[in-house]
């Protein structure tokens, strides 16, 4: 990539940070975006649509970010368990940024994001694999779940709330894989 275009969008993604971390989405104009980025209007449009687009693309970048520091992303078929501690491990290291995106009113398109890349991490360990509506639902569960859980108790620290959302995920798979077992 032209070094020129990775500086500017750099500008534009740090100009973006700082004034995010500060106020909600709504509250940022492209104006004052631009006027701390030291960059004019134009080159903005040039790079995203509008606030909006920034915002959403910062937001899935960091997921798919996270994703990709899995050592072990075939875990997700073969050790659920063990995927989903790489996984708590993967956002504790991005805890800052994901805070200030998902902030306000972006914070339910977390969960969105994640399922999505989740589901892309599935086809891309085994493009074969099929995933049964029961394991997508309880995979839904399980993230909704453990979103709504995070920030209703995340003052406890996030450490502290991932290892017990941990042990619950497993306790939960343990049941699933129990009762299919039985059938």
């Amino acid at each position: 990539m032209d070094m020129r275009i990775e500086k500017t969008r750099r500008s534009i993604i740090n100009a973006f940070l700082q004034l995010r971390s500060r106020r909600p989405l709504e509250k940022i104009t492209v104006k004052e975006l631009t006027a701390l980025a030291e960059i004019n209007k134009a080159t903005f449009y040039l790079h995203y649509h509008d606030i909006y687009d920034l915002s959403e693309t910062l937001e899935r970048e960091t997921v798919q970010s996270a994703l990709r520091s899995i050592q072990h992303p075939e875990a997700i078929l073969k050790d659920i368990r063990s995927f989903i501690h790489q996984l708590g491990d993967a956002f504790v290291s991005n805890e800052r940024l994901i805070k200030i995106l998902f902030e306000g009113s972006r914070s339910s398109s977390f969960v969105t994001i994640l399922e999505d890349e989740l589901m892309k991490v599935i086809h891309e360990t085994d493009p074969e694999h099929t995933i049964s509506q029961e394991s997508r639902m309880m995979m839904t569960y399980m993230i909704y779940g453990g979103y709504f859980t995070y920030f209703k108790y995340c003052d406890m620290g996030i450490k502290t709330v991932l290892e017990m959302m941990e042990r619950l995920s497993g306790g939960i798979i343990g049941l699933y894989d129990n009762a299919e077992d039985e059938n």
